[in-house]
């Protein structure tokens, strides 16, 4: 999954990583139902604190289905598009510097 999530990573070692697939298909029906019915966009409502979407541009999960719907509900949001970038922003060859250093602009503008 990470190298199709994936635009050019880090490092081509296959990392092992413990997977409890009854635990993500739990846990992704229950968001699927939430999704669905749209009791996560009224949770989303609730949300006070400022939001930032950090999303890579070949990332399998669209920016839209992100973007569209929170932009609505959430007061503080902002979204940060990567070019060459996929799910993991942190382990890819063309897109680690730019995401630390976002990440640090935001949360240090974030704490103030």
């Amino acid at each position: 999954m990470f190298k199709a999530d994936s635009y050019k990573p880090l490092s081509d070692s296959d990392d092992v990583l413990e997977y409890q697939y009854d635990a993500y298909r739990y846990v992704w029906k229950e968001a699927d139902e939430l999704r669905k019915s749209g009791a996560l966009l009224e949770i989303g409502r609730k949300i006070k604190c400022p939001v930032i979407v950090i999303h890579g541009d070949y990332d399998p999960h669209p920016a839209e289905g992100v973007y569209k719907p929170l932009s609505t509900i959430i007061r503080n949001f902002r979204f940060i598009g990567l070019e060459k970038c996929g799910h993991y922003p942190w382990r890819e060859k063309q897109a680690s510097e730019i995401f630390y250093k976002v990440l640090n602009q935001e949360t240090a503008i974030t704490l103030r």
